[in-house]
């Protein structure tokens, strides 16, 4: 179950990334010469456009990532519980021995 989780988080985590850098930014330096090239072949609108869908899509995909990770921590096995009753029971008994004199 823990394999399925990672996958997914690591699938959202990647195109988070790449639905953040397909954005064009603001101030249109470096990022809005990337996305630039949307704007030439599909036009001035249809750039505003995918800029739109691509912000929604990001909230929605950050949104999940989020949550994802919550739910991994929560489900993962807690280390400090799994080894706290073991160590007393592993370990070697110590005989005292009661000094008279």
């Amino acid at each position: 179950m823990n394999i399925v989780f990672g996958i997914i988080l690591l699938v959202a985590a990647l195109f988070l990334i790449v639905s953040v850098l397909m954005q064009s930014g603001k101030s249109h330096n470096l990022s809005g010469s990337i996305a630039g090239g949307a704007e030439t072949f599909f036009g001035k609108t249809k750039g505003k456009t995918i800029d739109k869908v691509l912000s929604k899509v990001t909230s929605v995909v950050a949104v999940i990532f989020v949550l994802l990770v919550i739910v991994v921590y929560v489900i993962q096995p807690n280390a400090a519980d799994d080894h706290a009753g073991h160590d007393h029971e592993d370990a070697p008994a110590v005989e005292t021995s009661e000094v008279v004199g």
